[in-house]
């Protein structure tokens, strides 16, 4: 056997007691087939009762994280609590001590990111993160290794479960939002306080982690264009299935000629495309290459025992030397990368739904095509539903700058046949493969 690497966990909750577990109940299976001589030999938490009810043996317990920092056996720390001010400091002082790091933090790397990764590199540590962005899927790990031969075009991610299963409900059952998250909060797939998740803010935390590895720029947050689906309506989901699309919040990343292209919103997506097939807490990353075409990645995107699959294998590069290698040769880590450059959001095409409540009256629908004409917008369709008073007019269109239906949207406002505040979503097409 090789020379014995301690592993040491902080926080024992729902994704800390599935790791922890992964690395006693499994650990001999790990070392046989990894060959490397690994050994859980603390989880550190305030009490032993998380350690109990996670099935773990108390002997395990450190309430001093201390005396993980001064333990040479310990390599790697885990660092599983959460949020943005105890964990960095865990993660700090691990750094600063010559320690290897894993996270599945994306809201702190998306904050902090590049001054952690510059704090690693000035001790010779390193910072494994792939649990952050996609649960137990490898998105990292493709971004940074299977597909680091391409220039990524474009990808679109569905990486929130809480907000892809309340979409769900919505679309399959006919649930409204409110039904439907709270269907979600009893089934432990949303928090008491869900607002992270279904404002978009969770996503993009993950889209700035996703785009500054994809194109070698670094993503401050606050510059990202985000909307949730928290004020999504009913008719909007039955209307795009009556138009042969599903709705699903998209973390999306295009490469411009002017610059990166980066929101996160909810958006109608083709029932043609494999995105749309994503339902319930599942969560899947579309990502377009220059040289591969089209791939996807899908799987659990939470849960204990997958994003514990996604830490132990940080875990195992870590032990291996392979993250160190990534670490000392790529370019693209946040400390070394320059701030990105960001399309002017005025600039950004395409094609958009729009949903109008209007008094039936005539000339209104002459109203808002001159409109829509005016600065050039092409509608792909139109619908109008033959009901009582007021009407509904639904349009499709082709491609179009978003500064010109921001523009369309608030003369529409100013018109008194118009009963409601325009809904407006985007319609994502198929990215084109431009494959060689």
């Amino acid at each position: 056997m090789s020379e014995k690497i301690g592993i040491a966990i902080i926080g024992c909750g729902t994704v800390g007691g599935a790791t922890a577990r992964l690395l006693t109940d499994d650990i001999a299976y790990i070392n046989k087939r990894s060959g490397l001589n690994l050994e859980l030999t603390a989880v550190v938490d305030r009490d032993p009762a998380p350690l109990e009810k996670a099935g773990l043996s108390t002997t395990l317990f450190e309430p001093e994280f201390q005396k993980v920092l001064d333990n040479e056996e310990i390599k790697i720390v885990v660092e599983l609590v959460g949020g943005l001010t105890i964990a960095k400091q865990f993660i700090e002082k691990s750094l600063k001590a010559g320690k290897h790091v894993v996270t599945a933090n994306k809201a702190l790397l998306a904050h902090y990111g590049k001054e952690l990764f510059a704090l690693a590199r000035k001790n010779g540590a390193s910072i494994g993160f792939e649990a952050s962005c996609g649960g137990g899927i490898p998105i990292i790990k493709a971004l940074t290794d299977g597909l680091l031969a391409n220039r990524i075009d474009a990808f679109f991610g569905i990486v929130n479960g809480t907000c892809n299963y309340i979409l769900t409900q919505m679309t399959e059952k006919g649930q409204s939002y409110r039904e439907a998250l709270k269907r979600a909060q009893e089934k432990g797939l949303a928090e008491a306080d869900p607002t992270l998740d279904v404002n978009g803010m969770d996503s993009a935390h993950k889209l700035a982690i996703m785009s500054s590895l994809s194109y070698g720029e670094h993503v401050d947050l606050d510059t990202l264009s985000v909307e949730g689906i928290d004020n999504l309506e009913g008719m909007d989901i039955q209307m795009s299935r009556e138009l042969g699309y599903v709705v699903k919040l998209l973390a999306a990343a295009r490469k411009t000629d002017e610059g990166l292209d980066l929101f996160v919103a909810p958006c109608f997506i083709s029932n043609d495309h494999p995105l749309a097939r994503v339902s319930g807490p599942f969560n899947a990353i579309s990502v377009y290459g220059h040289a591969v075409g089209h791939t996807m990645y899908y799987g659990r995107g939470a849960g204990g025992f997958p994003t514990a699959s996604a830490v132990a294998a940080d875990v195992l590069a870590l032990a291996m030397g392979v993250t160190q290698k990534a670490f000392e040769s790529l370019n693209f880590w946040p400390d070394l990368t320059p701030e990105a450059v960001l399309i002017d959001r005025e600039k950004s095409v395409n094609r958009y739904y729009l949903r109008l409540v209007t008094d039936d009256k005539p000339g209104v629908v002459a109203r808002i095509t001159t409109l829509l004409s005016q600065k050039g917008i092409s509608i792909s369709s139109m619908i109008q539903r033959e009901t009582l008073e007021p009407v509904t007019v639904v349009i499709t269109t082709h491609e179009a700058n978003e500064g010109d239906i921001a523009s369309v949207l608030e003369a529409l406002e100013t018109l008194p046949e118009i009963r409601e505040k325009p809904i407006c979503l985007r319609i994502m097409e198929e990215h084109s493969e431009n494959i060689g």
